[in-house]
């Protein structure tokens, strides 16, 4: 099982170290981007595929069963297609 709380310090130009194993816990190696979310006076730190899940998932609530977004645009640029 992985570390869930580790300390580290903030070095020099506000850097931090993240351990590798958290690392590969969440997916994210050295020299990939990582997002830090501000939340309730916290810092997130998440993956772009973590982020990215996050805003499917938030746009999905809103999205009724069955509805396919991708369905309608396909019939939109179809349209858009057969008027030019």
């Amino acid at each position: 099982m992985p570390r869930t709380d580790v300390t580290t310090k903030i070095g020099v130009g506000g850097r931090i170290v993240i351990p590798a194993d958290l690392r590969r816990e969440i997916g994210a190696d050295i020299g990939d981007e990582v997002i830090l979310r501000l939340a309730g006076g916290e810092i997130h730190i998440l993956t772009r595929s973590q982020a990215i899940q996050k805003a499917q998932a938030l746009v999905r609530k809103s999205i009724p069963k069955g509805r396919s977004l991708v369905k309608e645009l396909l019939r939109e640029r179809r349209k858009e297609a057969e008027r030019e």
